[in-house]
């Protein structure tokens, strides 16, 4: 298993990205590609580094699809991912520790053990009817 891995369709659109609880760089990197709604990457700062107090300008966007950063806080979970047509593409194991970027396609849980999960994805929220469409999945035959 790889410390940070990209899960491709076969189109080589990306669908996730996973960055285990073991991942390690040297430097400050980004995952995430500039045009995606959400950005995603380690900043790194030696001792006695400065980030310069700043506020963030106004700036219209436009957001078609919802982008989650899940942060698995504790337990175990299983993760099946789809492309953007809905055939399945492969299960992930995903433990504390491990943050996974789900840039496209769909995806479901399946709970291994009791979980917290901390998820990071655009607003305002529009209620499950309007921002989510379910289908039959792995996890849910």
């Amino acid at each position: 298993m790889e410390s940070m891995e990209r899960i491709y369709d076969k189109e080589n659109n990306c669908i996730a990205i996973i960055i285990r609880k073991d991942h390690s760089v040297s430097e400050t990197i980004f995952y995430s590609e500039t045009n995606y709604s959400q950005q995603l990457g380690i900043i790194k700062y030696p001792r006695g580094g400065i980030i310069k107090a700043h506020f963030h300008n106004e700036v219209k966007r436009s957001v078609l699809y919802t982008q989650e950063v899940l942060f698995v806080r504790k337990g175990t979970l299983k993760v099946s991912l789809y492309d953007k047509n809905l055939n399945f593409l492969v299960n992930c194991i995903l433990k504390a520790g491990d943050i996974i970027f789900l840039v496209t396609g769909g995806h479901g849980f399946d709970m291994l053990e009791d979980c917290e999960l901390v998820e990071v994805k655009q607003g305002p929220y529009n209620g499950v009817d309007n921002d989510k469409t379910y289908f039959k999945g792995e996890v849910n035959k």
